[in-house]
């Protein structure tokens, strides 16, 4: 039963009570019921202004209740002049106001949150209680591609703290850390995505940079004294005079020309590590790819391979490098046509529009497994490959700032793209 069910049934059995006993004094002393009577119909007056004024409080009490419910924290209440019900308006009215404040402050900071998550250069994926992404911004989107749950399956594994370092295609190399925070009293799991490309090829040139000035300067500290010595024992005539010594001589010449040869091994180390700052200028670009079919047709005719052009017939123009993409396409054609077993196609395309270049071959293509070492420094899939072709690529690309791709997209047909802004 509520209180004011309560507080009305004993104000009226009160005053029932109060009507039968001033109904037994009628008889005996009219005058005492009369006052009896008006006693009575004051005390239900009385009664009654003391039920609003208790109820009043309850009512306002109900309000902000319905209001608190309905998160409307812009209800307030204005004073009524009574002490005790004003106390209760502005104790309600300040906690409105700490509410409206507090979820003003929290929205503005959810608000910033999502706008942190949605621009951040970072890769965030936010799973739900059951593992599933719930939220994931674009970056990292951008990173997982179409099937984001399939490549986050991969480091399920992987606890809260912890991180693993793994590469996506042939170049963009990736940081996964795996963290969490307390939402509503529980553990949800969030996925970090930074991409350490940057870094890792950095490290990677300070290393080999290191080995190659080394061995270079080893080799020519061992091969330039060693070929003078050779080059004055052959230049003098006394020592050779015996024809029985005709075969040393021999070994001698072939010593020198294994050193040359040595030499320009390391000299073509050498050039990874002396690339020079970029010098761009406005480049021809289709000028530049007939240039280099030209100078690789004696060894595309060599192998049985044959050129097929897709460009525009007027020029187009880049800001690059002349001499250093000179090198870049002469080293994706060289490894184009070398791919190719038998008789074949390099084909170079060029989409004007989307400025992107595309060289492509009909050979054995590029396994899975392969595909992700192709620009490793020292790495060839070669006999007697030295590893720094598509290093050399490598380096001159994003030296340029171009974005490129080497895959094998079906059965005879690997794609070298090379997006050109």
């Amino acid at each position: 039963m509520k209180l004011k069910t309560k507080y009305i049934l004993f104000i009226v059995v009160l005053h029932l009570v109060f009507l039968g006993l001033s109904y037994l004094i009628l008889e005996k002393n009219k005058i005492f019921f009369i006052i009896s009577e008006v006693l009575v119909i004051i005390s239900v007056l009385i009664s009654v202004r003391l039920y609003k004024q208790l109820v009043e409080p309850l009512n306002y009490l109900r309000e902000g209740i319905s209001a608190i419910n309905d998160r409307d924290f812009n209800v307030k209440f204005l004073p009524t002049g009574k002490k005790e019900t004003d106390e209760l308006i502005d104790v309600y009215n300040q906690m409105m106001d700490a509410l409206r404040e507090e979820r003003t402050k929290q929205e503005a900071q959810h608000f910033f949150l999502e706008k942190l998550i949605h621009t951040s250069p970072t890769g965030i994926v936010i799973l739900d209680y059951d593992n599933h992404i719930k939220q994931i911004n674009p970056k990292a989107e951008e990173i997982l591609g179409t099937s984001p749950e399939l490549l986050l399956a991969q480091f399920e594994p992987l606890k809260a703290g912890e991180s693993k370092t793994i590469r996506i295609g042939s170049l963009n190399t990736y940081k996964i850390q795996k963290s969490h925070f307390i939402d509503r009293g529980f553990p949800r799991m969030f996925v970090m995505i930074e991409e350490v490309t940057a870094e890792i090829f950095e490290a990677e040139k300070n290393a080999y940079g290191k080995v190659i000035r080394m061995m270079a300067h080893e080799v020519n500290n061992t091969v330039g004294p060693v070929n003078s010595i050779i080059n004055m024992a052959l230049d003098t005539d006394d020592i050779w005079a015996s024809a029985d010594k005709s075969s040393l001589k021999n070994a001698m010449y072939v010593a020198v020309a294994r050193n040359q040869n040595l030499n320009l091994f390391m000299r073509n180390f050498a050039d990874l590590v002396k690339l020079a700052p970029v010098n761009k200028l406005q480049v021809d670009l289709i000028a530049l790819i007939y240039s280099v079919s030209d100078f690789m047709l004696i060894k595309a005719k060599e192998n049985g391979v044959s050129f097929e052009f897709d460009l525009p017939v007027t020029p187009f123009y880049i800001s690059a490098d002349s001499q250093q993409m000179e090198q870049a396409l002469i080293n994706i054609v060289k490894n184009a046509i070398e791919a190719i077993e038998q008789e074949g196609v390099v084909k170079f395309g060029l989409d004007a529009k989307l400025k992107k270049l595309a060289i492509t071959d009909n050979g054995r293509g590029i396994s899975e497994d392969l595909s992700e070492q192709l620009f490793s420094p020292f790495f060839s899939t070669k006999k007697d490959g030295q590893g720094i072709g598509l290093t050399l690529v490598r380096e001159i690309l994003l030296n340029h700032g171009f974005l490129f791709s080497l895959k094998t997209l079906q059965p005879g047909q690997t794609d070298f793209v090379i997006q050109l802004s």
